[in-house]
């Protein structure tokens, strides 16, 4: 079920945190909601759960408005909250029962609904210990096996990895995909590279509007407008090597690479690549070309550089 966000804007007070964004969401999509602390997401996460009005704007998810009609919306989405509200003193089952009593599961399919949510999130050793006797990881499972026990189309996750150790993160990220296969998913993180592994498309916020729309890759190649590669070569002088790469059409600039012999980093011309020409060049002067890779920029540095002041 598609999520459709058109014009949405969110004040408090004078401040917009939410500052007319449009985005969607497919089907079987997992988005990535990216941004710095107090950049709108949790707000915009409000808004498309109902907690939130917007005070323009509006969420369609399938057919339906989060503005008009929210009874109708409420029971579509699977919703978990960064702080992860549980009851600590009921045991795992009893409170997944009474989750999907709330959320309207028909008596006739609890049981095995139930079972199929303690199976899928891994809680079946767990599912007669009360809540706070959990761990963190297992306390996390429970918030998720909670958003998805009615099963619902779309599925919200605030920081679903928060304060999870590696090998819980991983056993998160695969139930994300799995889940990710069949409903319509936005996770936010501050982790970026769990971000990169776990979801489809990215999309970035910073100070309530959107910087950035895309896939991984998409955002690497935007964030740059020349190809840079390293190159190692052997079996030539090394300011000859640098004179003659610099006089090749398709290459802008050649710097020595510090700490590495016979290494360099080179710039191509924008929309131009040079590995044909380096290739071709090292063959005629008889140099060994031992590398040439490139270099990719990192979701962390596109981050900082879209969200930094």
């Amino acid at each position: 079920m598609d999520i459709e966000i058109t014009n949405l804007t969110k004040k408090y007070g004078t401040q917009k945190a939410v500052d007319n964004i449009s985005f969607k969401v497919k089907t079987g999509e997992v988005l990535g909601f990216l941004g710095p602390n107090g950049a709108g997401k949790t707000t915009t996460m409000k808004i498309i759960t109902t907690y939130f009005a917007p005070n323009s704007g509006d969420v369609t998810i399938g057919n339906y408005s989060v503005t008009k009609e929210p009874e109708k919306v409420k029971p579509l989405i699977g919703y978990l909250p960064e702080s992860n509200p549980l009851y600590q003193d009921m045991a795992v089952i009893d409170y997944l029962r009474y989750s999907a009593l709330l959320q309207g599961v028909k008596k006739n399919v609890l049981e095995n609904r139930l079972l199929e949510m303690i199976d899928i999130c891994g809680l079946e050793r767990e599912k007669h210990k009360n809540i706070n006797e959990l761990s963190k990881g297992y306390k996390q499972r429970v918030g998720l096996a909670q958003a998805l026990i009615h099963d619902p189309e779309v599925l919200i996750l605030d920081e679903p990895t928060s304060g999870l150790d590696p090998n819980q993160i991983m056993e998160i990220r695969d139930l994300i995909r799995r889940i990710g296969k069949e409903k319509t998913v936005i996770l936010s993180s501050h982790i970026l590279a769990e971000v990169e592994a776990t979801c489809d498309r990215i999309l970035i916020i910073n100070k309530g509007k959107i910087v950035a729309d895309g896939s991984p890759s998409e955002l690497r190649n935007r964030a740059h407008d020349a190809e840079i590669l390293t190159v190692k070569i052997e079996d030539g002088d090394i300011n000859e090597i640098h004179r003659i790469l610099m006089e090749l059409p398709t290459v802008y600039s050649v710097d020595v690479v510090k700490d590495k012999e016979n290494t360099f980093e080179i710039h191509s011309n924008k929309d131009c690549s040079s590995k044909r020409e380096i290739f071709y060049t090292c063959v005629k002067n008889n140099w060994v070309l031992t590398e040439m890779t490139g270099i990719e920029t990192k979701l962390e540095d596109i981050f900082r550089e879209l969200t930094s002041n």
